[in-house]
């Protein structure tokens, strides 16, 4: 069907419904696939993410049902979802409601009209389809890297979700802007989305849907060492930035001890914390900004928010470590050591939402051009 001729079709509905498919070297489902989104009254968009002539006849098929965007290379599935959202808001559709489903049949159309009328009804909420990770026909790379990230997740963000890896995900046109600026052109994308959602304060609903793996998941093409890299790459940055200003901070500490040995221990001890912490901040601040946050924020408004939480982690750090080493008697060093662990989590997320953050609400970051074809 002609592309024109369905968007005009679709222009005068209260909602616009779009399946969007991101697929790489897709198997003979894709045509199925679109056919049953079409039938069920959805737009239907994929993007060919530079799969070659070897698949030229499926996405062929395909097109019967569907537009057909395609890569001239592979960029990835992030790259992909982006492409078909900038498709989206260019066309300008009235209140567009969209899903994303895998190409490889792991969703069900019912399941995503299911995640449309919730998106429908929740236009402000991202929600995810969740799968169940229970028996045997599970795989069980699949199984351990939903439990792995579910957890990293939670932890980094403080924010609950069961199935962190979903492709299937449902949203209303007012979260258009933020999927676009979100960046991450392979799997990561999905999980930086979920992670910015989080420190935005956007809602993320989930809603339980079939749990399907055609033959154990083989056409997948998630590499899990690479791809999970990639996944976790923005928290790993910031662990090895805490851990080198750790390091350095720590070992000054203990040099510092050795010079302030005369003094009483509890002088000793925080006069070599202060100390050691200021220096060590000092590259902690200069690395989050540039490599692990990569803010193009006023340098020295963020030095003074960096400033001032350091100051307040430091006060917190001296009365824990006073106190384990004080009251708890444990060794000075061995204290320092528990002490950096416990305050590790509060400073990522005080970092990421509030010292380098851009500081702009969600409306102001919506990019003008979807405002303007959506007005």
């Amino acid at each position: 069907m002609d592309s024109i001729t369905r968007t005009e079709q679709t222009m005068n509905r209260k909602h616009t419904r779009i399946a969007l498919i991101p697929a790489y070297e897709p198997g003979g489902i894709l045509p199925e696939l679109a056919h049953k989104c079409s039938a069920a009254g959805l737009e239907v968009i994929v993007v060919d993410d530079g799969s070659g002539i070897a698949y030229g006849h499926i996405f062929a098929e395909a097109s019967e049902y569907a537009d057909i965007i395609t890569h001239p290379i592979n960029r990835g599935k992030g790259a992909a979802i982006r492409t078909g959202l900038a498709e989206i808001a260019g066309r300008g559709y009235r209140n567009p409601l969209i899903v994303t489903l895998d190409a490889d049949g792991q969703h069900t159309v019912s399941d995503a009209l299911r995640l449309l009328d919730e998106a429908e009804a929740h236009p402000g909420s991202l929600i995810l389809g969740k799968r169940q990770f229970s028996g045997d026909s599970i795989p069980f790379r699949s199984r351990f890297g939903n439990a792995v990230t579910r957890m990293v997740y939670r932890l980094f963000s403080g924010v609950k979700v069961y199935d962190t890896q979903t492709g299937l995900r449902a949203f209303a046109a007012g979260l258009l802007p933020e999927m676009l600026r979100i960046q991450g052109d392979r799997y990561e994308y999905e999980m930086n989305v979920l992670m910015e959602f989080a420190a935005a304060g956007i809602p993320v609903k989930e809603i339980p849907i079939a749990t399907i793996y055609e033959n154990n998941n083989e056409s997948s093409h998630f590499n899990v060492l690479t791809d999970s890299c990639r996944i976790y790459k923005e928290i790993l940055k910031f662990s090895a930035s805490s851990f080198l200003a750790f390091l350095i901070d720590y070992a000054l500490y203990g040099i510092l001890l050795l010079i302030t040995a005369g003094l009483p221990v509890l002088v000793s001890v925080r006069l070599s914390n202060i100390a050691a912490r200021i220096i060590s901040a000092g590259f902690n601040f200069t690395v989050n900004r540039k490599i692990v946050f990569r803010s193009r924020g006023n340098a020295a408004e963020q030095a003074i928010r960096y400033a001032a939480l350091a100051a307040g982690i430091l006060a917190v750090n001296t009365v824990i470590l006073s106190f384990l080493t004080g009251r708890a008697g444990i060794q000075p060093m061995a204290a320092k050591i528990m002490t950096e662990a416990l305050l590790f989590l509060i400073s990522w997320v005080l970092q990421k939402k509030v010292v380098f953050s851009s500081g702009k609400k969600r409306g102001e970051r919506r990019t003008s051009v979807y405002v303007q074809k959506a007005l």
